[in-house]
């Protein structure tokens, strides 16, 4: 019986579909703090019947516009058609599996994850090719892992690692699981590896192409794995768009080109890969390694998680389709909703959104919009737990009033929400609420 392979395009990269559907069976309650009780006690697709509006919403909110995620999912599908790469999105990202789904239905190959507790979501939703962009060393989860390799042979999965520790340890993990010790090759399934290139100052990842080399070295000598490829991830050494740090960009993804290249005849499958690209910089990964990918038949994966829900902050101004890199951008897709609770002071008002609803690693929310009236003006100085410090305001922030905040940072936004209203169009007086996007963090 053949199995799949992560590189490989044979099998389904798919997701349980009925299991998704299921998600509108849920039923609503005090658990979902998005949600008004007038939802509590109904399923979500008998609440969705009942055509609610934004205003039947409290605040704080999160919300999804339903026409940019649209818009979003086509616009990376084309870009990615055009460029010849293939993408499985970080799926970290959002932790929703109905977004997962969407992705795949975009031509998604597969959903990349971060860690043991992402995957195990995954595969309850029945995730069919998983690339976990970490290091995989605990014994429970790699045992884990081989039994569900072991008991579906459609299942495809690629974890990285980075020195032969980690393969060392990996590889006794796998051992004492009985991996390598059964009888039938095709149910005891070494686990897929990718050698992981990293930066000086940088995450994770070997520090230069030799110690990657030994790195691979070890792999191949580990009964219970298998050298699938290269994997690195750019934004680790950059963090804006400035000249000096495209340089520092691509004068990294020169280098996991060049370990690319020495490891080619080494790799132990068919359908090697090669994988870097996050939603900064995936314009330069396609320029410097869909090269060397395509001369040598491997696949240039991209791994862009955070353009399916964009933002008005960081990858606004970061996202290569901002900088040209294609004729369409993409549209801010996220908002938060807040409501002026206080004005103590003549040039201070206080909204009842803080960090503990938005995200503010990667700069504050910034004012768009008064629901039902429009534009509004001032700027958030400061985020306590539950409030946001709104100054110069004027008059366009009265209490009572529901303002629209433009965010920075999806990775951080998603995190913070059970369950998130998806709005028609976030520009009208008061949008309809289309759908509830359950996650799972």
């Amino acid at each position: 019986m053949a199995h799949s392979t992560f590189g490989s395009r044979t099998g389904s990269a798919g997701i349980d579909r009925a299991r998704v559907d299921a998600l509108a069976d849920e039923r609503l309650d005090w658990r979902f703090k998005a949600l008004p009780p007038q939802a509590w006690g109904r399923t979500v697709q008998a609440y969705l019947a009942s055509e609610p509006r934004l205003s039947d919403f409290g605040t704080p909110l999160l919300t999804l516009d339903a026409g940019a995620l649209d818009h979003n999912l086509r616009t990376m599908a084309a870009w990615c058609k055009e460029a010849g790469v293939t993408l499985a999105p970080h799926g970290k990202t959002t932790m929703a599996p109905a977004l997962w789904q969407a992705q795949l239905d975009a031509d998604a190959v597969g959903i990349t994850l971060a860690n043991l507790p992402q995957l195990h979501v995954a595969r309850a939703f029945g995730v069919q090719r998983l690339l976990l962009a970490n290091t995989l060393v605990d014994p429970a989860g790699l045992a884990w892992i081989a039994g569900e390799l072991a008991a579906d042979p459609d299942f495809a999965f690629a974890a990285w690692a980075d020195s032969v520790e980690t393969v060392a340890l990996m590889d006794a993990a796998l051992q004492a699981a009985g991996v390598g010790s059964g009888p039938d090759p095709e149910t005891d399934r070494p686990v897929e590896v990718l050698v992981e290139l990293g930066g000086v100052g940088g995450r994770t990842g070997a520090r230069s192409v030799a110690e990657a080399e030994a790195v691979a070295e070890a792999v191949r000598a580990a009964p219970t794995l298998r050298l699938a490829g290269v994997a690195g991830y750019e934004g680790s050494v950059a963090h804006d768009a400035s000249p000096e740090a495209l340089d520092v960009v691509r004068g990294y993804l020169q280098d996991l080109a060049t370990l690319h290249r020495r490891l080619e005849s080494a790799y132990e499958t068919e359908h090697p890969v090669v994988t870097a690209g996050g939603s900064a910089y995936f314009d330069l990964v396609t320029e410097i390694l869909a090269p060397s990918a395509t001369e040598s038949g491997a696949e240039l994966v991209l791994r862009s998680g955070a353009y399916i829900a964009h933002d008005d902050g960081f990858y606004h101004g970061i996202s290569p389709l901002a900088r040209g890199a294609g004729p369409t951008p993409f549209r801010a897709a996220m908002h938060g909703w807040a409501r002026v609770v206080s004005h103590p002071e003549p040039e201070l008002s206080l909204l009842d959104g803080g960090k503990r609803d938005f995200p503010f690693d990667e700069g504050f929310p910034v004012p768009q919009l008064v629901r039902g009236v429009g534009a509004a003006s001032g700027v958030i100085t400061k985020l306590n737990d539950q409030h946001a410090y709104l100054r110069d305001a004027g008059d366009t922030a009265p209490v009572g009033a529901v303002l629209r905040l433009g965010l920075s940072h999806p990775c951080t936004a998603f995190d913070k929400w059970t369950l998130i209203p998806v709005v028609d169009d976030a520009d009208q007086a008061d949008p309809k609420v289309v759908d509830l996007v359950r996650t799972f963090f």
